[in-house]
């Protein structure tokens, strides 16, 4: 019996050795709003990011997982963030010692709020990081629009209608008398209704970007809580005051370029460290405040 037993348990595991592993197509994602935590990430396409802040370590984890566009997750240059479009290639910088990195984001990410974005094991070691560490996030537009075109799963471009023209019909009048005679104009062609565009999706494997560091100057820098930029002043004061210390900063310059209205930013800060500043993260949270960033400047 227990050599029976055994022999099952040999070709079950047999079986599942055999097993395909999950499709390496790189798709399109965009994906719903979820819950970083307690906070909520809007997921939305960005080909301007610029941000600075804490990024966090991806845990390491089988290589039978998919990410959140598909692929099969593998350590090496690859990132998640909360809201990119997937995929999109940034340049991720460790602010403390000035490396640099070219990462391929295909994830969401990282879960822990005040985080803004998980690079994996093999990357943070690359970066010179063992835990959190003080990132720039920077997106290269020409090569994260690149990444996406012609991928499955992006919305099919609509057709485009022409309005209908219809056929008018003319009467031929007799000329008033002493005028001269005119040209009568032929009848115009009907054209199409609809005019539709062609597009295709096509499938190709994930690009692997490089292991290329680059080093730069170190530019570590003092963390504060954000929550929120608004164009009122008042509503900026009002949210101000339920954040612990928090301030009411002016953006710009009062009557600057026509067109740009004054904004106000409400921050608190800086912090000593990490901990510290997570900890009044946490309390800003507890106090109802949702559009929380924890930034490094």
């Amino acid at each position: 019996m227990g050599r029976a037993l055994a022999g099952l348990l040999a070709l079950a595991m047999l079986a599942g050795c055999g097993r395909a592993p999950p499709p390496t197509e790189a798709r399109y994602h965009l994906g719903e709003p979820w819950r970083q935590g307690p906070l909520w990430a809007y997921p939305r396409e960005d080909f301007a990011l610029n941000q600075t802040g804490i990024a966090s370590l991806l845990p390491r984890r089988a290589a039978a997982t998919l990410t959140a566009n598909g692929e099969r997750r593998e350590d090496g240059m690859f990132a998640a963030h909360p809201t990119l479009q997937l995929p999109a290639i940034v340049t991720v910088t460790n602010l403390e010692n000035g490396r640099s990195l070219r990462l391929r984001v295909n994830d969401r990410g990282p879960a822990e709020p005040g985080r803004v974005i998980a690079v994996a094991p093999r990357a943070a070691a690359l970066l010179g990081a063992a835990g959190p560490f003080q990132a720039r996030v920077v997106i290269d537009a020409e090569a994260s629009r690149a990444a996406i075109a012609g991928l499955a799963g992006q919305a099919e471009a609509l057709p485009v209608a022409a309005a209908p023209v219809g056929e008018v019909g003319r009467e031929a009048l007799a000329p008033p008398p002493g005028a001269r005679g005119l040209a009568t104009a032929a009848p115009r062609a009907a054209r199409p209704a609809v005019q539709t565009v062609a597009t295709s999706a096509t499938a190709r494997p994930p690009e692997r970007l490089p292991e290329q560091v680059t080093q730069g100057a170190p530019r570590p820098g003092l963390l504060w809580i954000e929550a929120g930029t608004y164009f009122n002043r008042q509503l900026a004061a009002r949210e101000a005051a339920r954040l612990s210390g928090g301030r009411v900063e002016p953006l710009g310059v009062a009557g600057g370029p026509r067109g740009r209205q004054q904004q106000f930013r409400v921050r608190t800060g800086p912090y000593r460290g990490l901990a510290e500043a997570d900890a009044a993260f946490a309390r800003a949270i507890a106090v109802g405040l949702t559009e929380l960033r924890l930034v490094v400047d």
